[in-house]
């Protein structure tokens, strides 16, 4: 009785399946994985098909081979943000820099309520601004950004292009890059960064 309890309680945390996970994006084998651990393949194999639970000296040293710490396998999945939704009217616009009255656009967070996120990515919307009052920006990581409508310019480094509506690209964002609305109609893009 108090064995199924226990079992019933740490099913949620899917500590096996994490624990395969861990060594396959390594693509470690189970012999490897025993040699790092000092623990058999056999029981490593029962620890990941949850046959077997782990004690926490041993669930310590196989999360040492994998730089995590404990609190890795204790997050109930269920309760996990693994689907955000951000409806339309949550967003909130924003200039490219507060309180600046030349503003080259505006963007709206479309994943703010993602957890552990690996990119993020935005909405903008841009302004007709004059090329020589354009201000270059850069960060880490890499951008892509998507035209959804208008025509717009963008200078990557010392480079010049021209990208209309459907029209993708995708850069190192630490060169210093510029974003400028060609003409009069709106002028929108979706733009996802990535550290």
């Amino acid at each position: 009785m108090v064995s199924k309890t226990i079992e019933d309680n740490l099913r949620p945390y899917q500590i096996g399946p994490k624990l395969r996970g861990l060594r396959l994006k390594k693509s470690m084998g189970l012999v490897e994985l025993g040699k790092h651990t000092g623990l058999s393949p056999a029981l490593l194999s029962k620890l990941e098909r949850d046959k077997l639970y782990p004690t926490l000296p041993t669930l310590l040293r196989i999360a040492m081979v994998f730089s995590v710490g404990l609190d890795y396998f204790f997050t109930d999945e269920r309760k996990r943000h693994i689907v955000s939704i951000v409806r339309k009217e949550e967003r909130i616009k924003l200039p490219e820099r507060p309180g600046a009255t030349d503003v080259a656009y505006y963007f709206e967070s479309l994943d703010f309520k993602s957890n552990e996120r690996r990119t993020s990515a935005y909405l903008a919307e841009f302004e007709p601004v004059e090329p020589e009052k354009l201000r270059a920006h850069q960060h880490p990581g890499s951008e892509f950004l998507h035209v959804v409508k208008g025509k717009l310019g963008l200078k990557i480094g010392l480079d010049d292009f021209e990208l209309d509506a459907g029209d993708s690209v995708y850069f190192d964002a630490s060169v210093p890059h510029t974003y400028r609305r060609i003409g009069k109609p709106l002028c929108q893009a979706m733009i996802v960064t990535a550290a």
